[in-house]
């Protein structure tokens, strides 16, 4: 079937090779939307199962980079976007002292510039046409600081205050835009980032993707604004008990859950 020649409503997936981006994929997939996803690795072309009578358009292309998103902006063309899932994103383990620049860099334009720059060229076209929804995966720790991933959680921090921002601005269009924040999750995050050897990597108790993304296709669907998704109960009140706290004792909070552990700890 030709993309130009479905009835089917379009979404637009980043990040949908693994994780939370592919559950996301595969269940607006079952709920009847064509879709365009991409990811940076060749996974992304054997990532989600078939779905007879729909499109399924996968784009490989480095979002890190202005030529990889106009890369994906390419392959969604001139089709409306009535869903648009802002979702891939990278963290950088360590102290900020000894990480790469380089990898800091590229967090910062896979997780801030990709996101404002999809924005950027989807949204006047979807308020133009009057109706769509945005979802954009934040995180809890964009309520707190992020030591030994500091880019990371400042990243998210950032697009959680672009999401309240630009919310207001999309009010009256028929248009929404829903964060939803997951908290720990069971993917491949913590092997990327280099992060298995801390706490939070290496405990058993992180959320199932496949939640994850139920429950912020829901928030999404629903036109929510901020969404903590998930062990639900579990990542409120770690947002919620992290609101009265003093910067500092948030911080330490935090490194206790992300320092790279020693031997033997």
């Amino acid at each position: 079937m030709s993309a130009t020649q479905s009835d089917h409503p379009l979404a637009v997936v980043t990040g949908a090779s693994t994780g939370i981006g592919r559950e996301v994929a595969t269940l607006l997939a079952e709920q009847g939307y064509d879709l365009v996803v991409c990811a940076d690795d060749a996974e992304i072309h054997t990532a989600l199962p078939d779905s007879p009578g729909l499109t399924v358009e996968a784009v490989q292309a480095d979002l890190s980079t202005y030529d990889g998103v106009e890369d994906l902006l390419d392959a969604v063309g001139d089709r409306d976007v009535d869903a648009l899932v802002l979702n891939a994103g990278i963290a950088v383990g360590g102290s900020f002292v000894e990480t790469s620049l380089d990898d800091d860099l590229t967090l910062i334009g896979l997780n801030i510039s990709a996101n404002v720059h999809l924005a950027k060229r989807l949204l006047p076209r979807m308020v133009a046409a009057g109706r769509g929804r945005v979802l954009l995966t934040g995180s809890v720790t964009s309520m707190m600081p992020g030591p030994y991933y500091a880019t990371y959680s400042a990243s998210k921090a950032f697009l959680l205050n672009f999401a309240h921002s630009v919310r207001y601005e999309l009010k009256d269009t028929g248009v929404t835009l829903t964060t939803m924040m997951p908290g720990p999750t069971d993917t491949e995050f913590f092997a990327r980032a280099d992060m298995e050897d801390t706490r939070v990597g290496r405990s058993d108790s992180k959320d199932d993707p496949v939640e994850v993304a139920r429950d912020g296709i829901a928030a999404m669907l629903e036109g929510k604004d901020d969404a903590v998704v998930g062990a639900t109960v579990r990542n409120t009140l770690m947002s919620r008990a992290s609101k009265p706290l003093p910067e500092r004792a948030k911080a330490a909070t935090q490194a206790r859950l992300t320092k790279p552990l020693e031997p033997g700890e």
